[in-house]
C-alpha cells in the first residue's frame, strides 16, 4: 500500500465515488473489501490509524459467543459460528483454531457446560472446528498446568478461533486496495456536504501533511463504531444518540500464569460476564470487563478497579496467582453497543448484533456488531447502500474471498529479547503497510505495546529513528513520536 499514490486519487474530482466510507476499523474495512470486490468505486477514510480504536483492542477471539446461548440469542451464535468458519478459511495465516477448557469445580458443571457446548458445536454445522468432550482433572491439568487443582472435578473441552485483530485489519486494507479501493488512514472527516437536504459527500483533512479534500459520493457510510453519533451529528446536530459505549479491558501476563497452549473460559464471574485467559504471542491475555457510562475516546485507559477485578478473578482459578507488578501490558477498548428503544440497563446485557440506520438525508450508519461478524455486517451494509444509491446490482463475493493475510517478512536480530520482532519487520510496515506514526508501527503493525510496554519503550528510539529516515522527518518529529508512545504505553 502506497499512501501518497492513494492520497493522490482524492485529487481526481472528475468522477463521483460510488461508496464513501468513514471509519477504518473492522466494520469500515469489511465494507471496503465488500464494495470494491463487487466493482464499486470505493474510498475509505480513517481519522487515525486502521483499527486504532476498538478493533485493535479485542479479546483476539473469532468465536460464536458461548454466553449468548445463555440469553437465548441462538441466531446470533449461529451467524457468528458460520462467520468463524469463513474466517478460518479466508485468513489462515491470522485466524487459527484454539482449544479451550471450562473448568468444573462443582460436580454438575461438566454436564451443564457440556450440554451448552454440544449445542454450540451443532450450531456450527459443517463449519465446526472440533468436537466438545469431557476431560478428567489430570487431563485438564496436563493442558493448563497453572490451573487450581483443589476441588477440580475436570473440565469441558471445546474449540473456537483466535486471531490477531490489528493484523487482520491490515490484511483487509490490503485486500480492499488490491480490489481497487482507495483506503487511507490519518484522514479526518470535518463536515458532510449536501445538495438540498441530501448528502452528496464530505470534506476531510489529511492529519499527516494538512491537505484538505472535498469528496463526492453516491452514498456515505458511517462505520465509525463508538464514534458513530459524532458523525451522525455532522448530518443532524440534534439527532439522539444510538450508541451506548461500554469499556472492556485486558491485561497481559507472562505465559507461565497459564501454563499451556489451551485457553480457559470462566463461564460466569461476579457480574455475570464470561472471562477468558488465552495464550497469545507467548503471553497470557486475560479479559474482559464491562464498564458502562464511559466517554468516547480513541485510546481509553483501563481503570484501576477494572485491573483489580481481573487480577482478583484470575487468582481464584490459578495456582500461581498473578499480582499487579506481574502485568506486562494493559489495553482498553470501547464496544459500540446499540441502545435498545426502551430502558438502557446494563451494557453487559445489550446485544452484540448489528443495526443499520439511514437518516432522512441518506447517511447510512452501521452500529453494533463484533469482529467475528464483520463480513456479514459489511454484506448487509453494501446491499443497503447499493439500493440507496441506485448502484448497479452486484452479488457479494466475500464468503470465499481469500484475504491478503501475509505477515511482515523481515529478518535479522530481535529488537528485544521480550519481543518477537526485528528492525526489518518494522521497516516493512513503513514501506509497505502505511504505518505513519511510531504507535502505528509498535501497536498495530507489530503488537509490541500489547505484549510488553517496558520492552517497547526500550527499543522505541531506534525504531523512531528508522522511521524518520524512511519518512523524511526531523528530530522534533522523532521526539514528538516518542512522547506520544510514552502516553500510550507508560510502562
Amino acid at each position: 500500500m502506497n499512501r501518497p499514490e492513494l492520497l493522490s486519487q482524492l485529487d481526481d474530482t472528475s468522477e463521483k465515488w460510488d461508496v464513501v466510507i468513514v471509519g477504518g476499523g473492522a466494520t469500515g474495512l469489511g465494507i471496503a473489501v465488500d464494495a470494491a470486490s463487487r466493482g464499486y468505486r470505493t474510498v475509505l477514510l480513517e481519522q487515525a490509524d486502521f483499527a486504532e480504536g476498538t478493533s485493535s483492542k479485542s479479546t483476539k477471539l473469532i468465536h460464536g459467543g458461548v454466553r449468548y446461548l445463555r440469553s437465548g440469542e441462538v441466531s446470533l451464535v449461529r451467524e457468528s459460528l458460520r462467520e468463524r468458519g469463513h474466517l478460518l478459511r479466508n485468513a489462515p495465516n491470522l485466524v487459527k483454531p484454539l482449544s479451550f477448557v471450562v473448568p468444573a469445580y462443582r460436580w454438575y458443571e461438566q454436564f451443564l457446560y457440556g450440554s451448552g457446548l454440544t449445542l454450540y458445536d451443532l450450531l456450527a454445522g459443517d463449519l465446526g472446528v472440533g468436537a466438545t468432550e469431557h476431560l478428567s482433572s489430570p487431563e485438564t491439568l496436563s493442558r493448563i498446568s497453572n490451573l487450581r487443582e483443589e476441588g477440580l472435578y475436570g473440565s469441558t473441552f471445546y474449540w473456537d478461533g483466535q486471531f490477531d485483530d490489528a493484523r487482520l485489519a491490515i490484511a483487509m486494507a490490503k485486500t480492499a486496495v488490491a480490489a481497487g479501493a482507495c483506503v487511507l488512514n490519518h484522514v479526518k472527516v470535518s463536515r458532510l456536504t449536501k445538495s438540498g437536504d441530501k448528502i452528496t459527500g464530505l470534506v476531510a483533512q489529511d492529519q499527516i501533511d494538512g491537505g484538505e479534500y472535498t469528496i463526492s459520493g453516491k452514498v456515505v457510510i458511517n462505520a465509525t463504531g463508538a464514534f458513530s453519533d459524532s458523525i451522525r451529528r455532522l448530518d443532524d446536530p440534534d439527532v439522539s444518540a444510538v450508541i451506548a459505549p461500554s469499556q472492556g479491558i485486558h491485561i497481559v501476563l507472562d505465559q507461565k500464569f497459564l501454563g499451556g497452549q489451551t485457553g480457559v473460559m470462566i463461564p460466569k464471574t461476579d457480574d455475570g460476564r464470561v472471562l477468558f485467559a488465552i495464550p497469545w504471542y507467548n503471553r497470557m491475555l486475560l479479559g474482559t470487563t464491562d464498564t458502562g457510562g464511559v466517554p468516547v475516546e480513541l485510546n481509553p485507559k483501563p481503570l484501576e478497579a477494572e485491573i483489580d477485578y481481573l487480577i482478583d478473578h484470575a487468582g481464584r482459578y490459578l495456582s500461581e496467582k498473578p499480582r499487579h507488578d506481574d502485568i506486562k501490558a494493559t489495553f482498553a477498548g470501547l464496544r459500540p453497543l446499540v441502545k435498545p428503544s426502551g430502558d438502557l440497563g446494563s451494557t453487559s446485557k445489550l446485544s452484540r448484533s448489528h443495526s443499520i440506520f439511514v437518516s432522512e438525508s441518506g447517511l447510512l450508519t452501521v452500529g453494533g456488531g463484533k469482529w467475528t461478524t464483520y463480513r456479514q455486517m459489511a454484506e448487509d451494509a453494501v446491499d443497503r447502500a447499493a439500493d440507496l444509491a441506485e448502484l448497479k446490482q452486484s452479488a457479494c463475493v466475500t464468503h470465499h474471498l481469500r484475504l491478503d493475510d501475509a505477515l511482515p517478512g523481515g529478518s535479522g536480530a530481535a529488537l528485544d529479547a521480550e519481543l518477537p520482532y526485528s528492525m526489518a519487520d518494522a521497516e516493512v510496515t513503513v514501506r509497505e503497510e502505511m504505518a505513519m506514526t511510531l504507535t502505528d508501527v509498535m501497536s498495530r503493525r507489530l503488537r509490541a505495546t500489547f505484549l510488553d510496554e517496558a520492552a517497547t519503550l526500550k527499543v522505541a528510539p531506534a525504531v523512531a529513528k528508522m522511521m524518520a529516515t524512511e519518512l523524511g522527518r526531523d528530530d522534533q518529529w522523532t521526539a514528538d513520536q516518542l512522547e506520544a508512545l510514552k502516553v500510550l504505553a507508560p510502562s
